[in-house]
């Protein structure tokens, strides 16, 4: 069903990351898959990596530590996975297409942006660097500069407080279940882009203003920029 949507005066744009603007999840997994292998875990597949999708970096290793019993402290896993990202991502980061017209668009109307992810900052520097976007999104906030991350609102918070934004005035656009629970619990408004469709249902996602729930093949730039800029947005599908 189509919605009629009021103005957005003084719209602020937060973007995540991963899985969001870029397809890095292939990265995150390959260098999950290797480190895990260094320290006696030979098995980690691509269904164990999507349970932890919008979850931080830190959170997720803490947790495989646990799962998998590995003694290595946490900053030790998170310095070597860290390392393996980065050699991934300088090698090959794809922009999803649509999100990248979106971004040029919103730029070109003046539209403030941010990044606001779970991964580190120099990951997120780098991914920025090796795509071009960040001559669109200068401005970033990685988890690692707050108390708590995804689904906690703190990231999201802290991108809205750097753009001298008012959280109601913001946008968030996320493809995981704890990236959306947190804008809802910013108090921001939510456009959900599922990474993985079957996650689609969700409550998190049912609750986001405005859901792709066939994820980045339905997602169009041309949607979700009428929506924000107030023309029609569509809640609950696309």
């Amino acid at each position: 069903m189509l919605m009629a949507m009021t103005s957005r005066s003084g719209l602020h744009v937060i973007f995540d990351l991963d899985g969001t603007l870029v397809d890095s999840e292939p990265n995150y997994y390959e260098a999950g898959r290797r480190l895990l292998a260094r320290y006696g875990v030979p098995d980690f597949g691509w269904e164990d990596h999507t349970r932890f999708i919008g979850i931080g970096t830190r959170e997720t290793l803490t947790a495989l530590r646990s799962e998998y019993g590995i003694d290595a402290p946490v900053d030790e896993l998170l310095a070597g996975k860290n390392a393996l990202y980065l050699e991934l991502a300088d090698a090959a980061t794809e922009v999803f297409g649509q999100m990248r017209v979106l971004v040029e668009r919103l730029y070109a109307a003046g539209v403030p942006m941010a990044v606001a992810s779970g991964s580190s900052r120099a990951a997120i520097a780098a991914v920025l660097a090796v795509t071009g976007l960040d001559a669109y999104i200068p401005l970033y906030v990685s988890a690692e500069e707050v108390a708590h991350g995804k689904p906690e609102p703190d990231v999201f918070l802290e991108a809205a407080r750097r753009l001298e934004a008012e959280p109601a005035r913001c946008v968030v656009l996320e493809d995981a279940p704890p990236g959306a629970a947190a804008a809802h619990a910013a108090g921001m408004r939510c456009i959900a882009i599922p990474y993985v469709p079957a996650t689609a249902s969700d409550p998190a996602f049912k609750a986001a203003d405005l859901l792709f729930a066939e994820g980045q093949s339905a997602f169009t730039a041309d949607a979700a920029y009428g929506w924000l800029l107030g023309g029609t947005g569509q809640k609950g599908g696309s």
